[in-house]
């Protein structure tokens, strides 16, 4: 086992992919033409197998600024956070650091706390000093369960085989991160992938979300509703994937190919069933999570300047290693109690699975970005937060560790299943 290094003992690695530069578009359900860029990253790497070509100097290693816990900081300790505290309240810190530095904390925090990020990412002092705020109120919603034999029609689609396919292809990459070849072409594929799920369905259409700060893009797959469009119910998860920071091998088939493979099903199954929402759905697969919740904060944040009626987001983060008794575990910081209660009624009412609750922590995945933002999100995650797969974040996330099988994420793609009917009728 590595044993973990101050921050003034490790040495930074520069990594850069070639960046897009044009600005994240304001209308999801219109596509990004990115070929060119892909390409490039295709022509580098082939597939997911092969090695990553040599990147440019870090000519752009530019500042950001994060939000972390005093107490996360003091933990850490290190010439790290003896730097200038940029702005603070009596429970968060807000400092300045270079892009480089954000997969050395991301490392550190996944070796002292098993939690990472366990901070947001920002490209601008003003937008950090934003987390010093309490979040807006979610608006109050009432939950009913009411679609019985639409769920259960659509239930009996889901299936194991296709959710260890998504997982099996996206671990392939030499890693998923966010400013790799491999991360790069990981995105690309899964909006072809997409794309092809989407086909003869004319209320379906899949976009990239640019990052200005970094190549990988998110992916968003749009169910335009029938009823009530400009509702949106949001499914999803991050599809960027580290092993110790930086640009070394990491399958990340828990974390977090598996969340994103059940979303994938969800996208299969509504495909395959015909089912047409009242209101709209967004199935997103966020970029560099692992840094930061970047790209899943910058798309809620474009959410809320927009003014899109987000009426619940679920975040699928890990879903494939059963470490706990129970079969699901809501997370309960930074969620809402009110959907974490909704869901734990549709576990009752559609399964026979058991469910529990577990805390992780500041900034701990993508919901605290929705969270955030006044929207409700929550988590349903595979263990207890203390008990979740120990191979996270090495070069032995992989299928075969899992047993080469997905009864486990199988639970989480039912439970996605009955919640977007129930939520967007």
């Amino acid at each position: 086992m590595r044993r973990f290094l101050p921050f003034f003992l490790a040495v930074p690695v520069f990594l850069f992919a070639a960046r897009t530069t044009a600005s994240s578009p304001l209308d999801f359900d219109q596509g990004v033409d990115v070929r060119p860029v892909i390409q490039q990253a295709r022509e580098a790497s082939v597939s997911g197998g092969a090695a990553v070509p040599e990147m440019p100097p870090a000519d752009s290693d530019n500042p950001v600024w994060i939000s972390i816990t005093r107490n996360d900081a003091a933990a850490l300790g290190g010439e790290f956070f003896k730097r200038a505290v940029a702005g603070q309240n009596d429970k968060i810190s807000i400092y300045e650091l270079k892009t480089s530095e954000l997969d050395l904390l991301s490392d550190a925090m996944q070796r002292k706390f098993r939690r990472s990020p366990g901070f947001f990412a920002h490209d601008s002092l003003p937008s950090a000093l934003q987390d010093l705020e309490e979040p807006p109120a979610v608006a109050a919603k009432t939950y009913s369960i009411d679609q019985g034999e639409k769920v259960k029609a659509m239930l009996k689609l889901v299936k194991e085989d296709s959710i260890i396919s998504a997982i099996d292809r996206l671990a392939s990459y030499k890693n998923r991160y966010y400013r790799s070849a491999t991360g790069i072409a990981s995105s690309k594929w899964l909006y072809d992938h997409w794309k092809e799920l989407a086909a003869g369905r004319p209320d379906i259409t899949v976009a990239t979300f640019r990052h200005n700060a970094y190549p990988q893009e998110s992916v968003i797959l749009t169910v335009r509703g029938t009823a009530e469009p400009d509702k949106v119910v949001v499914v999803g998860g991050h599809l960027d994937s580290v092993a110790g920071g930086g640009d070394s091998p990491a399958p990340g088939a828990d974390d977090n190919a598996s969340g994103i493979a059940v979303t994938d099903e969800v996208i299969r199954v509504l495909a395959a069933s015909g089912y047409k929402p009242a209101q709209t759905l967004k199935f997103i697969a966020f970029a560099a999570e692992e840094a930061g919740l970047r790209g899943s904060r910058e798309i809620a944040a474009s959410f809320k300047k927009e003014g899109v009626a987000v009426q619940g987001m679920l975040n699928l983060d890990m879903t494939n290693y059963k470490g706990s008794a129970e079969d699901i575990y809501f997370i309960s910081d930074n969620t809402s109690a009110d959907q974490n209660a909704f869901l734990g009624k549709l576990i009752a009412a559609y399964t026979d699975y058991t469910w529990s609750t577990t805390r992780c922590g500041y900034g701990c995945s993508d919901h605290a970005s929705w969270t955030r933002n006044g929207f409700a999100s929550s988590l349903p995650f595979e263990a207890k937060f203390s008990e979740c797969s120990p191979n996270i974040h090495t070069v032995n996330d992989t299928l075969a560790q899992m047993g080469g099988r997905a009864p486990h994420a199988l639970k989480f793609a039912k439970l996605a299943v009955a919640y977007i009917v129930e939520m967007a009728k």
